[in-house]
């Protein structure tokens, strides 16, 4: 097994990928790229860079792994990736990508461009972070563009043993949608300071709870919407309709027909505040960490009035989707929380739910000690 290597300083990375922003990738070899050209250099060494042997095939690599829609259309036009615009002046490909989320150039520019490009930087992390020997052919950090033999698939559930305090915890990282759950006590799912589920055929996690927690008949169909309609229980008995929640409240419900699949209670988590006028969240790390908080202290309420006690907790990278934040910033936001209480030998089972291997190898990269978080 190849030997972790430590990951590129995110401030420095970031600053690398906003500098192509400017010059576009047509001016990629007159630029001072060093932590961008060093993952590239590691990645050839390896014998492994089909698709990523230069700075641009590393981008555009790190772009279409960020999942399609307008997030991935901005960050083409951003840095010059998009058909047609490898030639643009930076202030026209601006304007294309400020198009594409439908707001003015101003507004784009302040706010919407450091969270494109940010999250351009966060795929390049993750590319770096898969040692170059167990890349597959053809891909990089969970994107895969061939298939991947049989023998080289990466296990759906890993089993990582973090030093706590000088002792030896039992942390499980699932690789797999949260539907697919078994026999876990808590799932934590991240939800708007409004406590408004999105719709069931959505693909966020709070959807897809909501799909999986639902009564259907033998045809499929939702007759009975557990999940959402208890939630609008709590608001109603809380006196909330309308109103917004303090951010890093949870709210707790039965996981509805989740149960027969051993999945007991659901905490919802308010993370995402609303921008006014707009479509789009915003999650701030330390409401991650309040949030986290608040659902250990509401197990520790509730678990002694359940039989048998809740024990296993299960949390995802909250407000690492559509709230914005990069995975890392998420894990270093929740991380020290669980920490704590595993320092204090709390009962609980944690465990971790993401969708892509690449983030599952961050978590076992970042536990092992070999990534110095606080500098991110």
């Amino acid at each position: 097994m190849a030997q972790p290597i430590p990951l590129p300083e995110y401030g420095a990375l970031l600053a690398e990928v906003r500098t192509v922003r400017r010059a576009g990738v047509v001016g990629l070899r007159s630029l001072d790229t060093p932590e961008l050209c060093g993952i590239v250099d590691r990645q050839r060494a390896g014998g492994t860079a089909t698709g990523t042997a230069t700075v641009e095939q590393l981008l555009r690599t790190a772009v279409s792994c960020l999942g399609g829609g307008t997030l991935q259309t901005a960050a083409e036009y951003c840095l010059g990736l998009a058909d047609g615009t490898r030639d643009w002046p930076a202030a026209d490909r601006r304007r294309r990508a400020a198009q594409v989320y439908g707001v003015s150039i101003e507004r784009f520019r302040k706010h919407h461009e450091l969270m494109v490009l940010g999250q351009v930087t966060e795929q390049v992390l993750l590319i770096a972070a898969v040692p170059v020997t167990e890349v597959a052919p053809g891909g990089v950090g969970g994107c895969e563009t061939s298939p991947v033999p049989l023998s080289e698939l990466a296990p759906s559930h890993r089993t990582l043993h973090p030093l706590v305090h000088g002792r030896r915890a039992t942390v499980t990282v699932h690789v797999h949608s949260v539907d697919l759950l078994r026999e876990i006590d808590v799932v934590v799912s991240p939800t708007n300071t409004y406590f408004a589920l999105p719709a069931p055929f959505k693909a966020s996690i709070a959807a897809t709870l909501r799909r999986a927690g639902a009564g259907k008949d033998p045809t499929g169909r939702l007759v009975e919407d557990y999940v959402h309609d208890e939630l609008r229980g709590w608001v109603a008995r809380n006196e909330m309709p309308g109103r917004a929640a303090l951010p890093g409240t949870v709210a707790a419900t039965t996981a509805g027909a989740l149960r027969a699949q051993g999945v007991r209670r659901i905490y919802h988590a308010a993370v995402a505040v609303p921008r006014p006028d707009s479509n789009d969240y915003d999650v701030r790390p330390a409401v991650v960490a309040q949030a986290v908080v608040a659902a250990f202290a509401l197990l520790a309420r509730e678990s002694g009035h359940e039989d048998p006690p809740l024990l296993s907790v299960c949390l995802p990278l909250l407000g690492a989707g559509r709230g914005g934040l990069a995975p890392l910033e998420s894990f270093n936001a929740l991380w020290p929380v669980v920490e704590a209480e595993l320092a204090r030998r709390a009962p609980w089972q944690i465990h971790f739910i993401v969708r892509q291997h690449a983030h599952a190898d961050l978590i076992e990269r970042l536990l092992a000690g070999s990534v110095n978080r606080s500098s991110h």
